[in-house]
């Protein structure tokens, strides 16, 4: 009777053990889902997409205190996902598209009457979402990341080059936004006109999925 009950002990704490292993990398939370905190996982190769947020706008300020430069009203990204691993972890995306409408632009600075166009370069860049909600952008390997802007001048349209080796942000679950604050381009070339820092601040969301507002885990 003695070893019976050992056996049975025995069988039964094998029992337990066993699916306490098993089921945990299926339990696993990937870093970005979509509908909620530990929702669905979003799968590599989705495009990620985000407007600024309601009633903000994405600055481009000669200083990191100042009120003097480009402001616009109306701007979006677009990001592939490349990689989302369990949480805690770090996901990567690419990001092929950040786009300004010009006519949402404006300028305060001194002889500039008007924002032509501003263009993001040398994309993709990679962007890396950690679990902790921080966020980096960085270009490829030899690259920067770079904005052109060309502005209406009383003299006619100049041309201003900014440059940046990374920009770091963050991300926020409260209201599925990515957010940069006074993140800082060097001017690399034109007229005078052109401030010889730019500080870009910009709040995108919400960051959707095909629809679907994504979170970070």
């Amino acid at each position: 009777m003695r070893t019976r009950t050992l056996v049975t002990l025995v069988g039964a704490v094998a029992a337990l053990s066993i699916p306490a292993a098993v089921p945990a990398s299926a339990a696993d939370t990937p870093v970005l889902t979509t509908g909620s905190a530990g929702g669905t996982a979003v799968a590599v190769g989705d495009v990620l997409t985000a407007p600024l947020a309601a009633g903000t706008n994405a600055t481009l300020y000669s200083s990191a205190t100042g009120t003097s430069g480009v402001t616009c009203s109306s701007s979006t990204f677009t990001a592939s996902v490349t990689d989302n691993p369990a949480a805690p972890g770090t996901a990567t995306e690419s990001v092929s598209g950040q786009s300004f409408d010009s006519s949402s632009c404006s300028s305060n600075v001194l002889g500039v009457t008007g924002v032509s166009s501003i263009t993001v370069d040398n994309l993709p860049y990679t962007t890396t979402v950690a679990s902790g909600g921080t966020l980096t952008v960085t270009p490829a390997s030899g690259s920067t990341i770079q904005t052109t802007v060309k502005l209406k001048t009383l003299l006619g349209s100049i041309t201003c080059v900014y440059q940046a080796p990374s920009l770091t942000g963050t991300a926020s679950n409260g209201d599925n936004s990515i957010a940069f604050t006074n993140q800082q381009f060097t001017k690399t070339s034109g007229s005078s006109l052109c401030f010889g820092s730019g500080y870009f601040t910009a709040k995108y969301a919400p960051v959707t999925d095909n629809g679907a507002t994504v979170f970070v885990n």
